[in-house]
């Protein structure tokens, strides 16, 4: 086993686990991949969440990508810029939700491993199992030509899809083998009277009319046409501005075409399971388109409010800082006034008579003083 093969097979068993334990307490492989599913979707449903918002506000704020278009049509780097800007404004990811949408393919692909592989992947059991099985049915008689083919080396091979017939040969036909081995479960791969382990590409080549198998042709047929109506419910509303709006559109189609292809080409079993995740995915996203349209609205109403209230308080503020300014004027031009009415009746005031006038005396000035005699400078002569 590779370095991928061993880590393959350690991502698969915690999903093994789980399949496990939703087979022990219901007994029908159908059942338990749909319970598997629904488990998977409640995992990826905050994840789902955050993507289905950020996708609705994608959509609601078009309109602002049409106006930056048209305002930098001849600018695209400041077009750009000013796109960034606006999704970082709102907080959304144009490509989160492609991101999510492709991530169950991952869970798909360690699903089928444990289909396809049960003894190892979906019991635990080792390799040498699968070859003591081999035996047991090649010692029984058994016709083993869909499970293996002999190798240039003379080895046996197993198929892609050996194990799962191999179980189903071994707990239908040889019932004490199955009982020998520790850790070996006996799966029933019956479910709506329809063979799960059974693919329906082989049904088709050698068709006979029973329910069961128009059952197991339509599965792979229901589950497109489930994953298509998935596609078209999650893109509802979607903005043809959106620029995710081209990669949805593919995943549209791509998505119920593989559905298709897969289902025709691998065991029933896989139909169960997209079929179920295709379901919860187009009621899931009913509920989250709903719940997140009416959500965003009354966000964006609040701020609506908010940005008319900061309009009504900005205005308020500029309104007083001009009566501020207008009384601050007034203000300055009564001291002017006053300033001025006070020079005029400093300019107006009568002069006073200077010191030299008022002490003069004939030719004399400063000649009065306290002991002023007017006969004390008198002629010298009369003496």
């Amino acid at each position: 086993m590779g370095f991928l093969g061993t880590l393959g097979y350690y991502i698969c068993i915690p999903f093994a686990a789980l399949l496990r334990l939703f087979y022990n307490l219901t007994g029908s492989y159908g059942l338990s991949l749909i319970f598997f599913t629904l488990v998977i979707k409640l995992v990826l449903l905050p994840f789902q969440m955050k993507s289905k918002k950020s996708m609705i506000r994608m959509n609601r704020m078009s309109g602002k990508m049409q106006e930056i278009k048209k305002k930098y049509a001849n600018n695209p780097a400041k077009q750009q810029e000013e796109t960034q800007k606006l999704y970082s404004e709102q907080g959304v990811n144009p490509m989160s939700g492609c991101l999510w949408s492709i991530l169950p393919m991952f869970f798909l692909i360690a699903l089928y491993a444990i289909i396809r592989q049960p003894i190892t992947h979906f019991m635990m059991l080792d390799s040498s199992v699968v070859n003591s099985a081999l035996s047991a049915l090649q010692t029984a008689g058994i016709d083993i030509s869909n499970i293996a083919r002999a190798a240039k080396d003379g080895t046996m091979q197993i198929t892609a899809f050996g194990q799962i017939m191999m179980v189903n040969a071994i707990n239908t036909k040889l019932p004490d083998f199955a009982a020998s081995i520790p850790g070996w479960i006996s799966v029933n791969y019956n479910f709506l009277g329809m063979d799960l382990s059974i693919l329906p590409s082989d049904v088709i080549k050698t068709f006979t009319f029973t329910w069961s198998n128009i059952g197991v042709i339509l599965m792979p047929v229901i589950s497109a046409v489930l994953s298509f109506l998935m596609s078209m419910a999650s893109m509802i509303g979607q903005s043809k501005q959106n620029p995710a709006a081209g990669q949805m559109k593919m995943m549209m189609w791509m998505m119920p075409l593989m559905s298709l292809w897969i289902g025709f080409t691998l065991p029933a079993a896989l139909c169960v399971y997209w079929i179920a995740q295709s379901a919860f995915s187009a009621i899931q996203e009913w509920f989250m388109g709903k719940f997140y349209n009416q959500k965003i609205e009354e966000e964006e109403n609040q701020r609506q409010e908010a940005i008319e209230a900061d309009r009504k308080r900005r205005q308020e503020d500029a309104k007083k800082i001009q009566e501020q300014q207008r009384q601050q004027s007034v203000q300055k031009l009564t001291l002017k006034e006053k300033r001025k009415v006070a020079q005029e009746a400093k300019t107006n005031r009568p002069k006073k008579a200077s010191t030299n006038e008022n002490g003069r005396v004939g030719d004399r000035p400063y000649a009065r003083g306290r002991a002023y005699q007017e006969s004390r400078y008198g002629d010298s002569n009369e003496k």
